[in-house]
């Protein structure tokens, strides 16, 4: 028996719908739960390791996403919200303790003053810098059998209906 599939508010039901195997077997069940299992260790050793770092984990995410924001986006607390997937008010607290811990610091805007943006400061630096030798450590340790995990969920299943990429079915509907 096929489970119901819950419709996203944001108007993809179509192309997630389009794009899903109507029906889960064992062994489907299986895939996702190792899958989740392995992401479960990584973020387990993630919490530790910052943790031991004197950070908490959420901290840790947020100087790792202002370290590693793509050339293209100013270090403002929104865009550091969008990439943490938590509410502004969140970001704003978040920044309020790194920076009272000596992480990062605020300065203003060179057009426009009004303007704040983040940059860690040589203790962030520092600690990112460890935390990051740690957990690239961690991956190539645990990355193989998180690969074999995510290929496992990834594959057709024997019968042949697979799961089509989002962007095939797109192209599809566009011919």
């Amino acid at each position: 028996m096929a489970l119901p599939i819950p419709i996203p508010p944001n108007g993809l039901e179509n192309d997630i719908i389009c794009c899903m195997e109507r029906a889960l077997t064992l062994t489907d069940y299986q895939s996702l739960a190792e899958l989740r299992y392995q992401i479960r260790c990584f973020l387990h050793f993630s919490k530790q390791a910052a943790r031991v770092a004197g950070l908490e984990p959420q901290q840790h995410q947020f100087i790792l996403s202002l370290k590693g924001l793509p050339r293209n986006m100013r270090p403002r607390i929104g865009e550091l919200a969008e990439r943490l997937q938590v509410r502004h008010h969140s970001a704003v607290e978040l920044v309020n303790r790194l920076s009272i811990g000596g992480y990062v610091r605020r300065h203003r805007g060179g057009e426009d003053s009004r303007e704040v943006l983040l940059s860690l400061t040589p203790k962030g630096e520092k600690v990112l810098k460890k935390l990051s030798l740690q957990h690239r450590a961690e991956l190539r340790m645990r990355g193989p059998a998180l690969l074999t995990a995510l290929r496992r969920v990834l594959q057709t299943s024997k019968s042949g209906e697979g799961v089509r990429s989002l962007a095939a079915s797109r192209a599809r509907r566009k011919t």
